[in-house]
Protein backbone atom coordinates (compact mmCIF):
# COMPACT_ATOMS: atom_id res chain seq x y z
CA UNK A 1 0.00 0.00 0.00
CA UNK A 2 2.75 2.37 0.81
CA UNK A 3 4.59 1.88 -2.13
CA UNK A 4 0.65 2.17 -4.59
CA UNK A 5 0.62 5.38 -2.52
CA UNK A 6 3.85 6.82 -3.20
CA UNK A 7 3.41 5.58 -7.09
CA UNK A 8 -0.08 8.12 -7.19
CA UNK A 9 1.67 10.82 -5.46
CA UNK A 10 4.12 10.91 -8.10
CA UNK A 11 1.63 10.60 -10.98
CA UNK A 12 -0.16 13.25 -9.40
CA UNK A 13 2.95 15.32 -9.17
CA UNK A 14 3.58 14.53 -12.58
CA UNK A 15 0.27 15.64 -13.59
CA UNK A 16 0.42 18.45 -12.07
CA UNK A 17 3.62 19.66 -13.44
CA UNK A 18 2.44 19.20 -16.66
CA UNK A 19 -0.38 21.26 -16.07
CA UNK A 20 2.07 24.30 -15.03
CA UNK A 21 4.07 23.87 -18.09
CA UNK A 22 0.82 24.05 -20.46
CA UNK A 23 0.12 27.63 -18.79
CA UNK A 24 3.55 28.37 -18.44
CA UNK A 25 3.61 27.89 -22.27
CA UNK A 26 0.90 29.17 -23.50
CA UNK A 27 1.32 32.46 -21.49
CA UNK A 28 4.40 32.79 -22.97
CA UNK A 29 3.05 32.33 -26.58
CA UNK A 30 0.39 34.37 -26.16
CA UNK A 31 2.38 37.19 -24.83
CA UNK A 32 4.92 36.37 -27.69
CA UNK A 33 1.66 36.90 -30.29
CA UNK A 34 0.83 40.35 -28.61
CA UNK A 35 3.89 41.74 -28.52
CA UNK A 36 6.38 39.57 -31.37
CA UNK A 37 7.65 41.58 -34.44
CA UNK A 38 5.69 41.60 -37.45
CA UNK A 39 2.25 41.25 -35.71
CA UNK A 40 2.14 37.38 -35.14
CA UNK A 41 -1.66 38.58 -34.89
CA UNK A 42 -2.14 40.58 -37.73
CA UNK A 43 -4.79 38.66 -38.92
CA UNK A 44 -6.78 38.33 -35.61
CA UNK A 45 -6.44 42.12 -35.47
CA UNK A 46 -6.88 43.28 -38.81
CA UNK A 47 -9.27 40.79 -40.58
CA UNK A 48 -10.56 38.71 -37.90
CA UNK A 49 -11.73 41.87 -35.93
CA UNK A 50 -12.61 43.28 -39.20
CA UNK A 51 -14.75 41.18 -40.45
CA UNK A 52 -17.06 40.96 -37.21
CA UNK A 53 -16.95 44.68 -37.77
CA UNK A 54 -18.27 44.69 -41.15
CA UNK A 55 -21.22 42.41 -39.98
CA UNK A 56 -22.08 44.01 -37.01
CA UNK A 57 -22.33 47.44 -39.12
CA UNK A 58 -24.59 45.52 -41.27
CA UNK A 59 -22.08 45.05 -44.33
CA UNK A 60 -22.63 41.76 -44.49
CA UNK A 61 -21.50 38.67 -43.00
CA UNK A 62 -18.48 36.76 -44.87
CA UNK A 63 -19.13 32.99 -45.58
CA UNK A 64 -22.59 33.78 -45.36
CA UNK A 65 -23.69 37.05 -48.01
CA UNK A 66 -20.32 37.79 -48.57
CA UNK A 67 -17.91 35.10 -50.84
CA UNK A 68 -14.91 33.84 -48.35
CA UNK A 69 -11.25 32.38 -48.51
CA UNK A 70 -12.54 30.52 -45.60
CA UNK A 71 -15.70 27.25 -44.89
CA UNK A 72 -18.57 29.17 -43.41
CA UNK A 73 -18.18 27.92 -39.87
CA UNK A 74 -14.90 29.78 -39.67
CA UNK A 75 -17.17 32.54 -38.48
CA UNK A 76 -18.16 30.75 -35.19
CA UNK A 77 -14.76 31.33 -33.48
CA UNK A 78 -14.42 34.88 -34.91
CA UNK A 79 -17.83 36.05 -33.40
CA UNK A 80 -16.93 34.23 -30.22
CA UNK A 81 -14.09 36.50 -29.70
CA UNK A 82 -16.64 39.44 -29.84
CA UNK A 83 -18.47 38.32 -27.06
CA UNK A 84 -16.92 40.67 -24.49
CA UNK A 85 -17.07 43.33 -27.19
CA UNK A 86 -14.40 44.32 -30.18
CA UNK A 87 -12.29 46.44 -27.86
CA UNK A 88 -11.22 42.83 -26.12
CA UNK A 89 -11.52 40.84 -29.32
CA UNK A 90 -7.84 39.72 -28.97
CA UNK A 91 -7.87 38.65 -25.49
CA UNK A 92 -11.10 36.25 -25.99
CA UNK A 93 -9.24 35.11 -28.68
CA UNK A 94 -6.13 33.80 -27.14
CA UNK A 95 -8.51 32.58 -24.49
CA UNK A 96 -10.46 30.44 -27.01
CA UNK A 97 -7.52 29.00 -28.13
CA UNK A 98 -6.03 28.33 -24.93
CA UNK A 99 -9.37 26.80 -23.78
CA UNK A 100 -9.73 24.25 -26.70
CA UNK A 101 -6.29 23.54 -26.13
CA UNK A 102 -6.48 22.89 -22.95
CA UNK A 103 -9.49 20.27 -23.82
CA UNK A 104 -7.34 17.90 -26.39
CA UNK A 105 -4.33 18.69 -23.71
CA UNK A 106 -6.39 16.87 -21.17
CA UNK A 107 -8.28 13.79 -23.70
CA UNK A 108 -3.87 13.41 -24.85
CA UNK A 109 -2.38 12.74 -21.69
CA UNK A 110 -4.73 10.77 -20.11
CA UNK A 111 -3.66 7.39 -19.39
CA UNK A 112 -0.30 7.47 -18.00
CA UNK A 113 3.47 8.35 -17.88
CA UNK A 114 3.80 7.68 -21.89
CA UNK A 115 0.83 10.23 -22.47
CA UNK A 116 2.20 12.52 -20.39
CA UNK A 117 5.95 12.56 -22.67
CA UNK A 118 3.21 13.27 -25.48
CA UNK A 119 1.98 16.68 -23.70
CA UNK A 120 5.54 17.32 -23.15
CA UNK A 121 6.36 16.91 -26.98
CA UNK A 122 3.50 19.05 -27.76
CA UNK A 123 4.34 21.96 -25.06
CA UNK A 124 8.02 22.01 -26.84
CA UNK A 125 5.94 22.27 -30.20
CA UNK A 126 4.26 25.40 -29.23
CA UNK A 127 7.65 26.88 -27.48
CA UNK A 128 9.40 25.96 -31.15
CA UNK A 129 6.88 27.31 -33.25
CA UNK A 130 6.44 30.65 -31.97
CA UNK A 131 3.42 33.16 -32.35
CA UNK A 132 1.62 31.71 -34.87
CA UNK A 133 0.61 28.48 -32.81
CA UNK A 134 -1.86 30.51 -31.53
CA UNK A 135 -2.87 33.31 -34.03
CA UNK A 136 -4.54 32.12 -37.07
CA UNK A 137 -8.24 30.32 -37.43
CA UNK A 138 -5.80 26.87 -37.69
CA UNK A 139 -5.31 27.34 -33.95
CA UNK A 140 -9.18 26.43 -33.55
CA UNK A 141 -8.68 23.68 -35.83
CA UNK A 142 -5.32 22.07 -34.38
CA UNK A 143 -7.17 20.63 -31.01
CA UNK A 144 -10.66 19.72 -32.93
CA UNK A 145 -9.07 17.93 -35.17
CA UNK A 146 -6.34 15.98 -32.39
CA UNK A 147 -9.79 14.71 -29.84
CA UNK A 148 -11.15 13.85 -33.85
CA UNK A 149 -8.24 11.39 -34.39
CA UNK A 150 -7.63 10.69 -31.12
CA UNK A 151 -11.38 8.93 -30.53
CA UNK A 152 -11.26 7.63 -34.00
CA UNK A 153 -11.14 3.86 -33.25
CA UNK A 154 -13.43 3.95 -29.96
CA UNK A 155 -15.98 6.91 -30.73
CA UNK A 156 -15.64 6.48 -34.70
CA UNK A 157 -19.03 8.85 -35.26
CA UNK A 158 -17.92 11.51 -33.09
CA UNK A 159 -14.38 11.65 -33.83
CA UNK A 160 -15.82 12.05 -37.94
CA UNK A 161 -18.60 15.32 -36.50
CA UNK A 162 -15.30 16.63 -34.90
CA UNK A 163 -12.81 16.28 -38.32
CA UNK A 164 -15.89 18.07 -40.19
CA UNK A 165 -16.12 20.58 -38.15
CA UNK A 166 -12.77 21.21 -38.26
CA UNK A 167 -13.45 21.20 -41.62
CA UNK A 168 -15.69 23.69 -42.06
CA UNK A 169 -13.50 25.84 -40.06
CA UNK A 170 -10.19 25.69 -42.23
CA UNK A 171 -10.31 23.04 -44.96
CA UNK A 172 -6.93 21.09 -44.10
CA UNK A 173 -8.77 18.44 -41.82
CA UNK A 174 -10.13 16.86 -44.88
CA UNK A 175 -7.13 15.25 -45.08
CA UNK A 176 -7.61 13.56 -42.06
CA UNK A 177 -11.30 12.50 -42.85
CA UNK A 178 -9.97 11.06 -45.93
CA UNK A 179 -7.17 9.26 -43.75
CA UNK A 180 -10.17 7.82 -41.25
CA UNK A 181 -11.98 6.77 -44.66
CA UNK A 182 -9.37 5.15 -46.08
CA UNK A 183 -7.82 3.40 -43.10
CA UNK A 184 -10.98 2.39 -41.22
CA UNK A 185 -13.10 -0.77 -41.97
CA UNK A 186 -16.31 1.25 -40.48
CA UNK A 187 -15.89 3.59 -42.81
CA UNK A 188 -19.71 3.78 -43.91
CA UNK A 189 -20.46 4.84 -40.51
CA UNK A 190 -17.58 7.57 -40.97
CA UNK A 191 -18.84 8.69 -43.87
CA UNK A 192 -22.43 8.88 -43.05
CA UNK A 193 -21.32 11.34 -39.40
CA UNK A 194 -19.31 13.01 -42.23
CA UNK A 195 -22.08 13.60 -45.03
CA UNK A 196 -24.80 14.18 -41.90
CA UNK A 197 -22.57 17.12 -40.04
CA UNK A 198 -21.32 18.76 -43.41
CA UNK A 199 -25.39 19.28 -43.88
CA UNK A 200 -25.99 20.15 -40.77
CA UNK A 201 -23.77 23.27 -41.22
CA UNK A 202 -25.40 23.87 -44.31
CA UNK A 203 -28.66 24.04 -43.41
CA UNK A 204 -27.59 26.57 -40.42
CA UNK A 205 -25.81 28.53 -42.60
CA UNK A 206 -29.08 28.47 -44.98
CA UNK A 207 -31.36 29.62 -41.67
CA UNK A 208 -28.59 32.31 -40.83
CA UNK A 209 -29.48 33.88 -44.13
CA UNK A 210 -26.52 32.56 -46.18
CA UNK A 211 -26.43 32.21 -49.90
CA UNK A 212 -24.99 29.12 -51.91
CA UNK A 213 -22.65 31.50 -53.29
CA UNK A 214 -20.86 32.22 -50.09
CA UNK A 215 -21.17 29.58 -48.41
CA UNK A 216 -19.34 27.11 -51.19
CA UNK A 217 -17.22 30.44 -52.26
CA UNK A 218 -14.37 28.91 -50.88
CA UNK A 219 -13.31 26.12 -52.69
CA UNK A 220 -12.22 28.54 -55.32
CA UNK A 221 -10.74 31.09 -53.27
CA UNK A 222 -7.24 29.84 -53.45
CA UNK A 223 -6.72 28.37 -57.23
CA UNK A 224 -5.81 32.43 -58.41
CA UNK A 225 -2.90 32.88 -56.13
CA UNK A 226 0.68 33.30 -56.93
CA UNK A 227 3.37 31.79 -55.44
CA UNK A 228 3.92 33.09 -51.44
CA UNK A 229 7.12 33.96 -50.42
CA UNK A 230 7.48 30.63 -47.61
CA UNK A 231 5.96 27.91 -49.84
CA UNK A 232 8.60 25.12 -50.26
CA UNK A 233 7.74 25.44 -54.54
CA UNK A 234 9.27 29.32 -54.04
CA UNK A 235 13.01 28.55 -52.82
CA UNK A 236 14.07 28.10 -55.85
CA UNK A 237 12.85 31.72 -56.69
CA UNK A 238 14.58 33.07 -53.16
CA UNK A 239 17.55 31.69 -54.09
CA UNK A 240 17.56 33.58 -57.42
CA UNK A 241 16.70 36.74 -55.75
CA UNK A 242 19.43 36.64 -52.89
CA UNK A 243 21.81 35.74 -55.95
CA UNK A 244 20.64 39.37 -57.20
CA UNK A 245 19.30 37.73 -60.89
CA UNK A 246 17.15 40.42 -62.98
CA UNK A 247 13.68 40.06 -63.07
CA UNK A 248 13.00 38.29 -59.44
CA UNK A 249 11.87 40.20 -56.64
CA UNK A 250 9.22 39.48 -53.60
CA UNK A 251 6.16 41.79 -53.90
CA UNK A 252 3.30 42.46 -51.40
CA UNK A 253 -0.10 41.27 -52.58
CA UNK A 254 -2.65 44.20 -50.69
CA UNK A 255 -5.79 42.21 -52.22
CA UNK A 256 -4.79 38.63 -49.92
CA UNK A 257 -2.02 40.19 -47.76
CA UNK A 258 0.81 38.46 -48.01
CA UNK A 259 3.70 38.56 -49.84
CA UNK A 260 4.70 36.88 -52.97
CA UNK A 261 7.68 35.69 -55.10
CA UNK A 262 7.58 36.97 -58.61
CA UNK A 263 10.31 35.85 -61.36
CA UNK A 264 10.54 34.10 -64.86
CA UNK A 265 8.42 30.93 -64.30
CA UNK A 266 6.32 31.75 -61.71
CA UNK A 267 3.35 31.75 -63.14
CA UNK A 268 3.73 29.12 -65.01
CA UNK A 269 4.61 27.42 -61.17
CA UNK A 270 1.95 28.74 -59.71
CA UNK A 271 -0.77 27.35 -61.99
CA UNK A 272 0.56 23.72 -61.63
CA UNK A 273 0.78 23.72 -58.61
CA UNK A 274 -2.64 23.17 -57.54
CA UNK A 275 -2.36 20.08 -60.40
CA UNK A 276 1.18 18.60 -58.52
CA UNK A 277 -0.31 19.24 -55.04
CA UNK A 278 -3.30 16.55 -56.52
CA UNK A 279 -0.95 14.10 -57.92
CA UNK A 280 1.16 13.88 -54.55
CA UNK A 281 -2.33 13.60 -53.07
CA UNK A 282 -3.62 10.58 -55.37
CA UNK A 283 -0.04 8.92 -54.69
CA UNK A 284 -0.57 9.16 -50.72
CA UNK A 285 -3.82 7.95 -51.24
CA UNK A 286 -3.01 4.84 -53.14
CA UNK A 287 -0.08 3.86 -50.72
CA UNK A 288 -2.84 3.48 -48.08
CA UNK A 289 -5.32 1.98 -50.22
CA UNK A 290 -2.09 -0.41 -50.96
CA UNK A 291 -1.59 -1.11 -47.05
CA UNK A 292 -5.55 -1.43 -46.23
CA UNK A 293 -5.63 -4.47 -48.99
CA UNK A 294 -2.48 -6.33 -48.15
CA UNK A 295 -4.07 -6.74 -44.74
CA UNK A 296 -2.54 -4.02 -42.59
CA UNK A 297 -4.62 -3.44 -39.28
CA UNK A 298 -6.57 0.66 -39.30
CA UNK A 299 -4.40 1.25 -36.34
CA UNK A 300 -1.02 0.95 -37.98
CA UNK A 301 -1.94 2.70 -41.24
CA UNK A 302 -3.85 5.70 -39.85
CA UNK A 303 -0.73 7.43 -38.84
CA UNK A 304 1.80 7.24 -41.70
CA UNK A 305 -1.45 7.67 -44.33
CA UNK A 306 -2.48 11.07 -41.79
CA UNK A 307 1.23 12.16 -41.92
CA UNK A 308 1.50 11.61 -45.42
CA UNK A 309 -1.96 13.55 -46.56
CA UNK A 310 -1.07 16.83 -44.13
CA UNK A 311 2.65 16.86 -45.37
CA UNK A 312 1.20 16.64 -49.13
CA UNK A 313 -0.71 18.98 -48.42
CA UNK A 314 2.18 21.63 -47.30
CA UNK A 315 4.39 20.78 -49.48
CA UNK A 316 2.04 21.24 -53.17
CA UNK A 317 0.77 24.08 -51.73
CA UNK A 318 1.71 27.14 -53.20
CA UNK A 319 0.55 29.35 -50.19
CA UNK A 320 2.77 27.84 -47.36
CA UNK A 321 2.04 29.83 -44.79
CA UNK A 322 3.94 29.31 -41.64
CA UNK A 323 0.74 28.44 -39.34
CA UNK A 324 0.21 25.23 -41.92
CA UNK A 325 3.10 23.68 -39.44
CA UNK A 326 0.64 23.72 -36.81
CA UNK A 327 -1.23 21.11 -38.48
CA UNK A 328 1.74 18.69 -38.05
CA UNK A 329 1.48 18.45 -34.32
CA UNK A 330 -1.76 16.97 -34.74
CA UNK A 331 -0.93 14.02 -37.34
CA UNK A 332 2.53 13.47 -34.59
CA UNK A 333 0.75 13.20 -31.52
CA UNK A 334 -2.09 10.97 -32.98
CA UNK A 335 1.14 9.09 -34.82
CA UNK A 336 2.85 8.43 -31.70
CA UNK A 337 -0.65 6.91 -30.25
CA UNK A 338 -1.09 4.70 -32.32
CA UNK A 339 2.56 3.40 -32.65
CA UNK A 340 1.38 1.64 -28.92
CA UNK A 341 -1.24 -0.34 -30.89
CA UNK A 342 0.93 -1.93 -33.92
CA UNK A 343 1.50 1.32 -35.90
CA UNK A 344 4.84 2.35 -37.62
CA UNK A 345 7.23 4.23 -34.98
CA UNK A 346 6.57 8.13 -35.20
CA UNK A 347 10.41 9.05 -33.54
CA UNK A 348 11.39 10.24 -36.31
CA UNK A 349 8.56 12.20 -37.43
CA UNK A 350 8.74 13.48 -34.14
CA UNK A 351 12.21 14.62 -34.38
CA UNK A 352 11.77 16.44 -37.83
CA UNK A 353 8.22 18.25 -37.16
CA UNK A 354 10.12 20.12 -34.04
CA UNK A 355 12.77 20.75 -36.13
CA UNK A 356 10.35 22.07 -38.63
CA UNK A 357 8.59 24.22 -35.61
CA UNK A 358 11.90 25.85 -34.64
CA UNK A 359 12.99 26.54 -38.19
CA UNK A 360 9.52 28.23 -38.85
CA UNK A 361 9.51 30.55 -35.83
CA UNK A 362 13.03 31.41 -36.60
CA UNK A 363 11.57 32.83 -39.81
CA UNK A 364 8.44 34.42 -38.71
CA UNK A 365 8.04 36.28 -36.94
CA UNK A 366 11.70 37.18 -35.99
CA UNK A 367 13.46 37.29 -39.20
CA UNK A 368 11.04 37.78 -41.52
CA UNK A 369 12.60 40.55 -42.73
CA UNK A 370 15.56 38.76 -43.66
CA UNK A 371 13.42 36.59 -45.34
CA UNK A 372 11.95 39.02 -47.64
CA UNK A 373 14.75 41.19 -48.45
CA UNK A 374 16.38 37.56 -49.78
CA UNK A 375 19.18 37.63 -47.12
CA UNK A 376 20.81 34.25 -47.77
CA UNK A 377 21.17 33.42 -44.24
CA UNK A 378 17.60 33.63 -43.93
CA UNK A 379 17.46 31.78 -47.56
CA UNK A 380 19.29 29.18 -46.00
CA UNK A 381 17.05 29.15 -43.22
CA UNK A 382 13.49 28.49 -45.22
CA UNK A 383 15.57 25.63 -47.32
CA UNK A 384 16.47 23.47 -44.70
CA UNK A 385 13.14 24.31 -43.32
CA UNK A 386 11.34 23.35 -46.47
CA UNK A 387 13.65 20.30 -47.00
CA UNK A 388 12.68 18.91 -43.90
CA UNK A 389 8.44 19.26 -45.11
CA UNK A 390 9.72 17.48 -47.66
CA UNK A 391 11.66 14.61 -45.53
CA UNK A 392 8.65 13.80 -43.65
CA UNK A 393 6.72 13.37 -46.55
CA UNK A 394 8.84 10.72 -47.67
CA UNK A 395 9.24 9.21 -44.38
CA UNK A 396 5.17 9.05 -44.43
CA UNK A 397 5.52 7.50 -47.77
CA UNK A 398 8.25 4.92 -46.71
CA UNK A 399 6.20 3.61 -43.63
CA UNK A 400 3.26 3.19 -46.05
CA UNK A 401 4.98 1.44 -48.49
CA UNK A 402 6.67 -0.84 -45.84
CA UNK A 403 3.26 -2.18 -44.44
CA UNK A 404 2.38 -5.47 -44.67
CA UNK A 405 0.48 -7.70 -42.83
CA UNK A 406 1.99 -10.73 -43.57
CA UNK A 407 5.11 -9.40 -41.69
CA UNK A 408 3.93 -7.03 -39.13
CA UNK A 409 4.82 -7.58 -35.71
CA UNK A 410 1.38 -6.34 -34.40
CA UNK A 411 -2.20 -7.47 -34.51
CA UNK A 412 -2.87 -8.70 -38.06
CA UNK A 413 -5.87 -8.59 -40.26
CA UNK A 414 -7.89 -11.55 -39.72
CA UNK A 415 -11.52 -11.48 -41.12
CA UNK A 416 -14.22 -8.89 -40.04
CA UNK A 417 -12.62 -8.34 -36.45
CA UNK A 418 -9.09 -7.64 -38.05
CA UNK A 419 -8.51 -4.97 -35.99
CA UNK A 420 -8.35 -6.49 -32.80
CA UNK A 421 -5.42 -7.00 -31.60
CA UNK A 422 -4.94 -11.08 -30.05
CA UNK A 423 -5.98 -11.47 -26.60
CA UNK A 424 -8.66 -8.57 -26.08
CA UNK A 425 -11.96 -8.81 -25.50
CA UNK A 426 -14.48 -7.13 -28.07
CA UNK A 427 -14.84 -4.05 -25.66
CA UNK A 428 -11.32 -3.58 -25.23
CA UNK A 429 -10.26 -3.51 -29.08
CA UNK A 430 -8.83 0.46 -29.50
CA UNK A 431 -8.90 1.73 -26.16
CA UNK A 432 -5.43 2.75 -26.39
CA UNK A 433 -5.92 5.03 -29.33
CA UNK A 434 -9.28 6.76 -27.48
CA UNK A 435 -7.74 6.08 -24.06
Amino acid sequence: MPAQRSSSAVAVSATVLLWVGFVVVHLWVSWLAIHGPHLPLGDVVNQYHGWVADGLAGNGWVGLDRVWVYPTLALAPLLFSAALGLAAYVHVWLVLVAVLDAVAFAVLTRGGTRRRALGWWWLAFLVLLGPIAVGRLDSITVPIALVGLLLVSRRPALAAVLLTVGTWIKVWPVALVGAVLISERRWMRILVSVLATSVAVVLLAFVFGGTSAAIFGFVGQQTSRGLQVEAPVSTWWLWLEALHVPGVSTQYDVAINTFQIHGPGTVVAAAVMTPVQLVILVGVVLLGWRARHRGVPSTSILGPLALGLTAALIVGNKVGSPQYVTWLAVVVLAGFVLARDGGPSFVLPGVLTLAIAGLTQVVYPFHYDGLLLAHPGMVLVITLRNALLVALLVVAAVQLWRLDGRRLDGPRLDGPRADRPRGRSAGATSAPVGG
